[in-house]
């Protein structure tokens, strides 16, 4: 790939970072509030949470790394919205429907880039730690409540991963550039769904003060 087309992209994420900075603060402002919730829920909810703490681990070193990363991140994401076909909402039902067609997608384009650009290196390049408690017993509100608040901080970690590729400039493809672009704008734009659903169906919820869109 010629470095004109590296440069150029990278001039790009130059020029909307301060859009990006915002978007990359909102994520984590929502993210703080379920850890903080988490954090002060009791001993038995805590048992059903998983490692929110594995959202400080998701650092980019490289572009093998970024996308082995993500085919975990993106499997777990995938598995857990195969579960909203039992919920009791068709906005649910249609937002994992959603998950599971789109990320599919995006797991199968990364692993063909892996296999072409990184062979036998990408089953070395991560260590994925769960993020999405087990959702298999939930039903009803309980199902959906949980889904909205694991995977908000789920896709925060996408956001802020991708961010990292692109201001680091460690994309070696214009592919894995462009793919962490979409990313970025798109699993930003539905936390702030998933944050409406819970603002509406849920109390105790509220989007942090000038946080709202």
């Amino acid at each position: 790939m010629k470095r004109s087309a590296l440069a150029g992209i990278a001039a790009g994420s130059t020029l909307a970072a301060v859009a990006v900075t915002g978007l990359a603060a909102t994520a984590t402002g929502i993210a703080q509030e379920v850890i903080t919730e988490q954090r002060n829920a009791t001993p038995t909810d805590q048992s059903l949470t998983g490692p929110y703490g594995s959202t400080r681990s998701m650092n980019v070193a490289d572009e093998v790394g970024y996308l082995a990363r993500m085919v975990a991140h993106d499997q777990e994401a995938v598995a857990a919205a195969r579960q909203l076909r039992r919920s009791d909402r068709p906005q649910m039902r249609a937002l994992g429907a959603s998950i599971v067609e789109r990320q599919s997608a995006d797991i199968a384009t990364m692993r063909t880039w892996l296999d072409k650009w990184y062979p036998g290196r990408s089953a070395t390049a991560t260590a994925y730690q769960p993020m999405v408690r087990d959702l298999s017993e939930l039903s009803g509100d309980a199902l959906d409540d949980a889904f909205l608040r694991d995977m908000i901080p789920h896709h925060m970690a996408a956001v802020t991963m991708s961010q990292q590729l692109l201001m680091s400039g460690r994309a070696q493809h214009a592919e894995t550039a462009g793919f962490a672009m979409r990313v970025r704008e798109a699993r930003h734009a539905e936390m702030f769904r998933m944050q409406r659903y819970l603002a509406h169906w849920f109390k105790g919820w509220s989007m942090p003060c000038g946080m709202r869109k």
